[in-house]
């Protein structure tokens, strides 16, 4: 459901990150030298000389498989900020985790406390799920960017504000097999780039929706408490219309 007058509610706020702190540096066991902090890694991009990805294993798993996928040796706070070899090195990783182990990967992004972000150094996570999660079909969007054959666009069944899909123009399976993961993934950065220019920084949800015959990635923006009606009746209010979001995100010329 659109509708922009709830925005003006009493009491309605919108979070925000958290600012960072002193000690934040000190205490960040994804920065490069604080590798001892970590369990020992499945893996480190690129295979010769210092590390710029690393994965390793979630010390508190909710599943019986799950890895981090640090981002970058350099304290970053959001995908927004990483260099676009980083976010190349980002998709190979998350890649040749799916091929060496075996199950259905599902790779996430949490930004944020409000997301479900414990740290604040730009990382993402590989879930092994028993099964694959449902995957939705295409719908109708507002075109945000087109390039290199990728398509980013707010659909209009959007649940909140500035929710972006990025997929490829012409269907195709496995996105973890795909060439377009690294360029998609310069898109979300691209477009997370916009969105803090337009609100600021966001906690924000990302992840890989895949199957044998398409595959996207959703940008889940968190400008709104999910409240009642969202988790108990399925009913999401949006107060930003999607063709207002697109032109927003268009306009702000980082997508």
């Amino acid at each position: 459901m659109i509708a922009p007058g709830r925005a003006k509610r009493p009491g309605a706020v919108q979070p925000a990150l958290d600012p960072p702190t002193p000690q934040e540096l000190e205490s960040c066991p994804f920065c490069a030298g604080h590798e001892h902090m970590t369990p020992p890694q499945t893996l480190v991009l690129p295979d010769t000389g210092d590390w710029a990805v690393r994965v390793v294993p979630n010390l508190y798993p909710a599943l019986g498989r799950q890895e981090v996928v640090v981002h970058s040796r350099r304290h970053v706070r959001s995908v927004a900020e990483l260099e676009g070899e980083e976010l190349d090195l980002v998709a190979e990783a998350w890649q040749r985790r799916a091929e060496e182990e075996p199950g259905y990967v599902f790779p996430l992004l949490n930004e944020g406390r409000e997301a479900g972000a414990s740290l604040p150094h730009s990382h993402s996570q590989l879930a092994w799920l028993p099964e694959p999660p449902p995957v939705r079909g295409r719908a109708r969007a507002e075109i945000v960017s087109e390039q290199g054959g990728l398509v980013a666009g707010c659909p209009w069944a959007s649940r909140v504000p500035y929710e972006t899909v990025i997929a490829p123009a012409t269907p195709e399976p496995g996105g973890l097999r795909s060439r377009l993961l690294g360029p998609a993934l310069r898109l979300l950065a691209g477009t997370v780039r916009g969105l803090h220019e337009l609100e600021g920084p966001t906690p924000l949800n990302a992840w890989l929706e895949h199957d044998d015959r398409d595959w996207r990635i959703v940008l889940f923006p968190r400008l709104t408490v999910l409240a009642g009606l969202e988790l108990g009746a399925g009913l999401f209010v949006n107060t930003l219309p999607p063709d207002e979001a697109a032109a927003r995100l268009r306009k702000a010329g980082h997508a």
